[in-house]
């Protein structure tokens, strides 16, 4: 049985959406389909620096979701520090925001190691002398069903995605206890509803939102807020994937996405951008809700409303 074994995350069947990429390619240009889609809503940029100073990490940050995020941050006057397993990539994400003249260095670490967790922990608070926000993104899926899974499978699910976390939660948390902080969790909407062949993802994800209302319960009185985003579809490099998409010219994954989201979005009819759910990610992690924690935000489009 094939299996595939995708960095960040996974909300969508992939059968399902590989269908409707296949099918669009068929079409005559794809005019009609492509006529029909929902365009997404612009993310605002209204200049505002509320991480100013700050010092930023984000872990998972060469692409997709952990990509807008760790832009977008810097952006808003982040000093950013990023981890991700894909060098070149970690390098351009790097060059693009230095470009744009933001402030940003990528490490690479592997969240599963203990000693790479460490590492990239310690280099950025000595790089930029403190921390104050964590987004804690980066995960991966593998899509069989249960009993096809090997040990060894399942294992590095959990390990990436939810002993990830909780390696860089405990290294984060010391240098937040004296002055607070704020650290986003990424979960997704399968924390709550679920499709098949994604049971390992789905423990993992599930797990993190307990993890989340724990955490948040013991470091309230430190000031240190911890809350998880639940994502709903988004349109990232790993959703393609899944898709077995990559290779596709990109008209024709945008069309067979946009027909996917059609029947299986019909609230809004489209995928999330991962600008968007990066957008939200900073309002989470902003200093603006002092009484925010322990939640867990679903942002999906109603997707889920309907399941």
């Amino acid at each position: 049985m094939e299996t595939r074994h995708i960095t960040r995350r996974l909300a969508i069947a992939g059968s399902g959406l590989g269908m409707a990429v296949g099918a669009a390619a068929g079409l005559a240009g794809g005019a009609m389909l492509g006529a029909a889609a929902a365009a997404p809503a612009p993310v605002v940029l209204d200049g505002r620096r509320r991480f100013e100073n700050k010092v930023v990490l984000v872990t998972g940050g060469t692409s997709g979701i952990g990509r807008a995020a760790a832009e977008a941050f810097a952006a808003e006057g982040g000093k950013v520090a990023f981890c991700g397993r894909r060098e070149a990539l970690g390098q351009e994400v790097e060059r693009g925001i230095r470009a744009a003249g933001g402030e940003a260095f990528y490490i690479r670490a592997d969240i599963r190691r203990e000693d790479d967790v460490r590492r990239f922990v310690e280099s950025a608070v000595t790089r930029y002398g403190g921390l104050h926000v964590a987004f804690n993104n980066a995960g991966i899926t593998l899509q069989k069903p249960l009993h096809s899974y090997e040990v060894a499978e399942f294992d590095d699910i959990l390990s990436t995605n939810l002993r990830g976390v909780f390696l860089a939660m405990k290294y984060q948390i010391p240098h937040m206890m004296s002055a607070g902080g704020q650290i986003v969790v990424t979960s997704s909407t399968v924390a709550t509803t679920c499709r098949e062949s994604q049971s390992a993802y789905v423990a993992s994800k599930a797990a993190l939102t307990g993890l989340v209302r724990a955490a948040a319960l013991d470091y309230v009185k430190h000031g240190i807020r911890v809350n998880a985003l639940l994502p709903g579809t988004t349109d990232t490099e790993l959703v393609r994937g899944v898709a077995g998409m990559m290779a596709a010219p990109d008209a024709v994954w945008q069309i067979g996405g946009a027909q996917w989201a059609k029947d299986n979005i019909p609230t809004i009819g489209r995928m999330a951008t991962a600008r968007e759910m990066a957008a939200v990610a900073l309002d989470l992690a902003a200093a603006t809700h002092p009484y925010l924690t322990g939640a867990s935000i679903v942002v999906d489009g109603a997707m889920t409303l309907r399941a």
